[in-house]
């Protein structure tokens, strides 16, 4: 479903997370924006669980059409360094850098 990078899972290791939940929410100026939180506090019966030894991503069943095939990275930016999903479903971005829009014949 999700594939995360050799940088992100070291990040990953490093920060001692043990449950990662990504996902999509609707809001923003382009519809939708991602989310990355940890997620040990609550894991529902729906949710999908992807185990990597020293950590699990958990996704949630409605955002799972929108990241199957997204990476999960870890990107370095000038002074900033964050978790990034990069998704070849996602259509567009706002220029906030937080909102964005799915091509939705991709999203199945």
């Amino acid at each position: 479903m999700i594939e995360v990078t050799d940088t992100a899972i070291q990040k990953l290791i490093d920060k001692k997370v043990g449950f990662i939940r990504l996902g999509v929410k609707g809001g923003g100026c382009a519809g939708y924006e991602y989310y990355i939180e940890d997620t040990s506090s609550y894991i529902s019966m729906s949710d999908k669980l992807q185990n990597y030894g020293k950590f699990t991503v958990v996704l949630d069943e409605m955002s799972i059409p929108y990241l199957s095939g997204s990476t999960l990275d870890w990107v370095k930016d000038g002074l900033n360094e964050y978790f990034k999903i990069i998704n070849p479903k996602e259509e567009s971005s706002c220029g906030c850098g937080v909102s964005i829009q799915f091509n939705e014949d991709l999203v199945s």
